[in-house]
């Protein structure tokens, strides 16, 4: 945002797009519950793009201003995404203006509405300058016109198309017989999801879903998109591994990490099965989580942000699956067909470690985390 635009706003009066703040209380639990429900109300609200302008006074507009480092954009990102369902397509600057540094949330039009608190359960709206709870009329009005409620649809504001891998996409149009090529590849993107353009921007940015699948530096807009291994046993001190970049690619990666670090007549796809759910299957909107995997002697652990949907029981096989588009995509691309397989996942754990030792799953709540329990290659007979 430039200065012209922001003192435009600043000369504004509050209303159902433009809030102002003094400040931000981010270090209390009321003070990031309040300011996720205002930014779930601007977004639910009509009227394109939102602001939220802090360091001003909201009656007077007196310009108070913050200090540079009062906020900082991965602190905001994380209260928005961890508390806001579906994810909220925003952004934080600073901006320097009449001697003063001012924070500028910008709220995007998206097209995931409505919006609401995963604590309570409750959509929010503005109604003047006020934040309000929905009544039923508006919430049944905001679904009629927003019927896809896709996560991986959800566009990556700061995003580029220029992090898109050419080759995966021509290859994945190539598995359903259609040529891509630079002619007619952003019309084929479009139409499959991949990229959407953004009015607000008046430029292309990239789904969710597409930066995970079709992008080798994603990482750059999703820091979160790492697997972490923890070596324990093959080393004094314990090893971490960071790996990234498409989904395919750190699957890839990982598997060669794996047989380096583990003895060959160990487990070892029983451990890469339950990677491969963890990449599928996460829950991508946590933003502060990666997946970790952890290796000792006594236990081999996978850990994947996000309980199992709806907490159904594990033993029954019998939960739902996250991310379908992107199972869909990686169904396509993948050369070695390692997602084609009768077996369930779990079943396939279990039966790998029958004359080993208890797979034990935990679908943690509170924590709002699964994990896999494997026994370690002290364990396993030489």
């Amino acid at each position: 945002m430039d200065k012209k635009k922001l003192k435009y706003l600043i000369n504004k009066n509050e209303g159902l797009k433009l809030d102002f703040k003094q400040k931000l209380e981010l270090n209390t639990e009321s003070g990031k519950k309040e300011l996720a429900k205002d930014v779930c109300a601007i977004a639910n609200s009509k009227g394109g793009r939102g602001y939220i302008i802090i360091g001003v006074e909201d009656k007077t507009k007196k310009i108070i201003g913050i200090e540079d480092n009062d906020y900082k954009e991965e602190q905001i990102m994380q209260i928005i995404s961890s508390r806001c369902e579906p994810p909220i397509p925003i952004l934080y600057e600073t901006i320097y203006y009449n001697g003063k540094t001012l924070g500028v949330i910008t709220i995007y039009d998206g097209d995931q509405k409505p919006y609401q608190l995963k604590e309570n359960g409750a959509f929010y709206i503005r109604r003047g300058s006020t934040t309000d709870v929905m009544r039923k009329q508006e919430i049944a009005s905001v679904l009629q016109e927003n019927l896809s409620l896709n996560i991986e649809l959800c566009p990556i504001i700061n995003s580029s198309i220029d992090c898109i891998d050419t080759e995966l996409v021509d290859k994945y149009f190539s598995f359903h017989r259609i040529e891509s090529k630079e002619e007619n590849r952003i019309i084929l993107m479009e139409n499959a999801s991949i990229i959407k353009f953004n009015k607000d921007l008046e430029k292309y940015v990239v789904t969710l879903g597409g930066i995970l699948v079709f992008s080798k530096i994603n990482f750059l807009y999703l820091p979160h998109n790492v697997v972490r291994i923890i070596n324990k046993i093959n080393s004094k001190e314990n090893e971490i591994i960071l790996v990234n970049g498409d989904l395919l690619s750190i699957l890839d990666k990982c598997e060669i990490i794996l047989k380096k670090i583990l003895p060959e007549n160990y487990p070892i796809e029983a451990v890469y099965e339950g990677i491969k759910n963890a990449v599928f299957y996460r829950d991508y909107t946590i933003f502060n989580k990666e997946i970790e995997v952890v290796i000792g002697n006594e236990n081999v652990s996978v850990i994947s942000p996000g309980i199992l949907l709806k907490n159904t029981n594990i033993s029954e096989n019998n939960y739902l699956r996250r991310n379908m588009w992107i199972y869909e995509k990686l169904l396509a691309l993948d050369d070695k067909s390692r997602f084609i397989k009768a077996q369930r996942g779990f079943t396939k754990m279990k039966i790998a470690f029958k004359n080993i030792g208890n797979v034990k799953f935990i679908n943690s709540i509170n924590g709002d985390f699964f994990k896999v329990i494997y026994p370690g290659p002290n364990k396993v007979k030489s």
